[in-house]
């Protein structure tokens, strides 16, 4: 079993990413205030906060496209199996943290993620209440468990970004995340300890704060969004949280805020304008590229030409494939301030981020009534 445990068995090469005490952005605990998940964009168009329209398609507007309809569905399946029942006796496994982190990291890529990570849960990222009916949230697990999935790169090269595949694209990432989730949590309840799922539709937690100190990713210029070394923004993420014993891992530092810094082409892209060209600020103890919340949620509710949006991942110059050249590419940037430089200038020069319509695959359709039919703007 010592062989097992020392073999590199992550999907990328993340032992070679910078790892420090303290994520790389500003973050004063002591002053973030837990926020209610009844007051994020997507539940306050629901309530009314932004308008009739926003209102009226805020519970269509993933449905309305049959593969983001179908995924969104399997979340509803999913919602019923996050807890439960913890058996009454412990496994006779090791309780050292250390065996037991790369266990459970074996498991999630043994299920097919594409990134995880471990950090104390922070009492802050438990949200105060739940949506819709405003249940108060108790949620006192010791540790979270990340998991990433990769949006696709393949479909993501043929996207606008803003068409009838991206909410599909959120979504497959949503449910397959938390399908991970579902698994390890009812595992480890199996093993004897408590744990709980967090996916969309589902999360009682708020998933950046532990995407950052779970050694994930740095914050970025796209809102309230951690971008991860490899991947970039193209990923979903769920959350389990537990009492098993775990190692948390580091935060990481791979030269993102000077990066996007001098990038902006998420916020020059942005079809809404929500996305800020300026500097950081401090909000609620985090530092952040500010995000108009309403023109971001306006666009992707109610967009009339698609099915939500995604411009600033297909946009990002950290959205790339995992191939050799990239990989150099990828090296250079972490390590070099005048490589990021010139890998932005290049990143338009190529051509990067556009899209590619001979790639396109799905078909554009738009269920209105009980039928569906082909949008117009197809």
């Amino acid at each position: 079993m010592s062989g097992y445990h020392r073999r590199v068995f992550e999907n990328f090469p993340m032992d070679r990413i910078k790892r420090v005490d303290k994520p790389t952005t500003q973050v004063e605990e002591e002053k973030i205030k837990r926020v209610d998940e009844r007051e994020s964009g997507f539940n306050r168009a629901a309530r009314g906060d932004f308008g009739a329209y926003l209102k009226e398609q805020r519970p269509r507007f993933v449905m309305k496209h049959p593969i983001s309809g179908a995924l969104g569905q399997m979340q509803v399946f999913l919602r019923d199996i996050v807890d439960g029942i913890v058996a009454k006796h412990k496994a006779p496994i090791p309780d050292d943290p250390e065996i037991l982190s790369k266990h459970i990291k074996e498991l999630a890529y043994f299920l097919r993620a594409d990134g995880v990570g471990i950090c104390k849960l922070p009492r802050y990222a438990v949200y105060t209440n739940s949506f819709p009916d405003g249940e108060p949230v108790e949620c006192n697990h010791k540790f979270a468990i990340a998991i990433l999935i990769d949006q696709d790169w393949r479909t993501s090269i043929a996207t606008t970004g803003h068409d009838w595949i991206s909410n599909s694209m959120s979504f497959m990432a949503y449910s397959a995340s938390g399908f991970i989730a579902c698994i390890i949590a009812d595992y480890i309840r199996r093993l004897g300890y408590p744990a709980r799922a967090h996916h969309a539709r589902n999360y009682q937690v708020v998933v950046p704060p532990i995407l950052l100190w779970a050694g994930l990713g740095e914050m970025c210029r796209i809102g309230d969004c951690v971008l991860h070394p490899f991947l970039g923004p193209r990923f979903k993420a769920a959350v389990v949280t537990t009492d098993l014993p775990l190692l948390p891992d580091k935060p990481i530092d791979f030269g993102l805020q000077d990066f996007c810094s001098k990038c902006k082409k998420c916020a020059r892209a942005c079809p809404s304008g929500a996305l800020s060209e300026g500097d950081k600020i401090m909000y609620n103890g985090y530092e952040r590229w500010p995000t108009d919340v309403e023109k971001c949620t306006a666009l992707r509710v109610g967009n009339k030409r698609g099915s939500g949006c995604g411009t600033c991942i297909k946009v990002c110059p950290w959205n790339k494939p995992y191939t050799p050249f990239h990989r150099t590419v990828n090296w250079m940037i972490r390590h070099s301030g005048l490589a990021r430089t010139i890998a932005i200038w290049a990143d338009d020069l190529i051509g990067y981020g556009k899209p590619e319509p001979e790639k396109k695959w799905w078909f554009d359709l738009e269920e209105v009534g009980e039928r569906l039919i082909i949008p117009k703007s197809s």
